[in-house]
């Protein structure tokens, strides 16, 4: 495929983007040799003085083990992972002593919404303020699900809108998701090229306005299984849903629980069911359910495995493992409007078994926030009218730690499965991301186990005015966040710089995990 093509009317920033792409294409060029040659000097020339970061007695966390090490870190990429290498390389500029303490690579985000416009209002997150709470709560990366644009747009049109929204102000590494509103050749075609600028990934919604039937997603199922690329679903049935909003409202009943209960169960499963049936036609293409809720869903992703399906990648969100539909009847239900909704005990713990079993395969967030006292009081006397959404992309890392890990519900190795390893891999960024290992980026975090603190507003970094966790007792703290070997945020406090991010160009789906 052309790197290069001349859709963008941005064209000067595209070649930039792609003359990035060429080099991230090339894995050799940053392969570690041998723990004790410098990345720099071996692969690209000495360039002058070289940032060395180590992180020393520090328990490394992967899928499959935790052991104690340290890590050395040479201009932002990880060169070295072994005992004793302050002994070995000499002084380091930083020396970060994480004695007792877990590492882990950089938690990944791969369902965020910055600065979307859902019509009815816009996220008050953009991708500063978005991507600041990110790094304090120990992502390092997002990619960001792009919002919709004017009817018939181009794909194109929205990557550009969203270059124009992120480059310059996010402060993690961050990519795109593209999102098609109607298919026709035109489209189809532009899948590839979109590929070419390193969006692997699209979205098809099955309900909402732009949504799409069952013939053109399976067309887009077709294409991105010829490109090696990902289709993302957001499952909802949209007649059962309109058809239970408008019962729910004629008969007066708007009260943030008809939320949840315009939006059952059975309507989230059967659209999983259906695009998993439309997959299947379209040869095992890869398919990918986005915030999976209920345990009929995962009910249904499971069936489909054991019929041999492949190229099934589920989903979940940090508040469908552990808030409750409970929270509608609460005076300010309206913060918890969110698609698809809060369910009961019952999914929860589904979900986290599904989790474990590795059923589930990734942990994100869905990251759409909306102030409680403006935007979402629009819905204040008809939950049809409440924007949804909800905050959660700096709660989610120290979430899974405390209500997960240390309540023995998943290990530490599934939490940097789910959070980290597996979103790079699907996504397009593994190895550079979503591990510790030679050759990978320098984004690290540090979590201290033995911390105790109580999850509170104050303490968000994010542009909304709540917490969904607000109280919440947690066992954990992050204490520090790396990327690419700089300390990006520390005890609680943002330490990086506006547009420190990069745009990551994400490589092809090479296969199942």
């Amino acid at each position: 495929m052309q790197v290069l093509h001349t859709l963008s009317i941005l064209k000067q920033q595209k070649e930039v983007r792609n003359s990035t792409y060429q080099a991230q294409k090339s894995p050799q060029l940053w392969k570690s040799i041998d723990c004790g040659r410098s990345i720099t000097e071996t692969k690209r020339g000495v360039e002058g003085s070289i940032m060395k970061t180590l992180v020393k007695n520090g328990m490394i966390v992967s899928p499959e083990d935790t052991y104690e090490a340290d890590v050395l870190i040479e201009d932002g990429v990880i060169e070295c992972i072994g005992k004793n290498l302050e002994a070995k390389f000499g002084d380091a500029d930083k020396v970060i002593d994480a004695k007792g303490k877990y590492v882990l690579p950089g938690g990944i985000d791969v369902h965020t919404h910055m600065d979307i416009d859902v019509g009815i209002a816009r996220a008050v997150d953009d991708f500063y303020t978005g991507t600041v709470a990110a790094a304090c709560g120990g992502t390092t990366t997002i990619v960001d699900h792009m919002g919709f644009g004017p009817a018939g747009c181009p794909l194109h049109h929205q990557l550009d809108v969203y270059h124009g929204l992120a480059d310059d102000k996010a402060v993690i590494d961050y990519g795109f998701h593209g999102v098609v509103q109607h298919v026709d050749e035109s489209i189809l075609n532009e899948l590839e090229t979109m590929m070419d600028d390193g969006v692997q990934s699209t979205k098809v919604y099955m309900t909402y306005g732009y949504k799409i039937d069952d013939d053109g997603i399976l067309e887009v199922l077709k294409k991105m299984k010829e490109l090696h690329g990902i289709t993302a679903f957001h499952c909802e049935n949209h007649y059962v849903v309109e058809h239970l909003k408008k019962e729910y409202g004629d008969a007066g009943k708007t009260a943030p629980i008809y939320h949840a209960k315009s939006r059952p169960n059975l309507a989230e499963a059967e659209a999983v069911r259906r695009v998993l049936y439309l997959a299947k036609l379209a040869g095992d293409a890869p398919v990918y359910i986005v915030h999976l809720s209920c345990k009929e869903s995962l009910e249904a992703v499971e069936e489909a495995r054991r019929n041999g399906q492949k190229n099934i990648f589920v989903e979940t969100c940090t508040q469908y493992l552990t808030l409750t539909e409970d929270r509608y009847k609460d005076p300010d239900g309206l913060k918890y409007i969110m698609s698809p909704p809060l369910r009961t005990q019952q999914d929860l713990d589904a979900l986290w078994k599904g989790l474990e079993a590795g059923e589930i395969q990734i942990v994100a967030t869905d990251h759409c926030p909306f102030n409680y006292a403006k935007e979402k009081q629009d819905g204040k006397d008809d939950f049809r009218k409440c924007p949804n959404g909800a905050p959660g992309v700096e709660e989610r890392m120290i979430l899974l730690f405390s209500e997960g890990v240390m309540k023995n519900k998943i290990s530490i190795n599934k939490l940097v499965e789910v959070a980290c390893t597996n979103p790079a891999k699907v996504y397009g960024m593994y190895p550079k991301k979503g591990i510790i290992e030679p050759g990978a980026d320098g984004d690290l975090v540090i979590i201290d186990a033995d911390a105790k603190q109580t999850l509170t507003h104050k303490m968000m970094h994010g542009a909304v005015d709540y917490t969904s966790y607000e109280g919440t007792d947690l066992h954990g703290k992050i204490d520090l966040v790396m990327q690419r070997g700089n300390i990006i945020a520390e005890n609680n406090e943002f330490k990086g710089n506006r547009g420190d991010g990069k745009y990551l160009y994400r490589k092809p789906f090479l296969g199942d995990l």
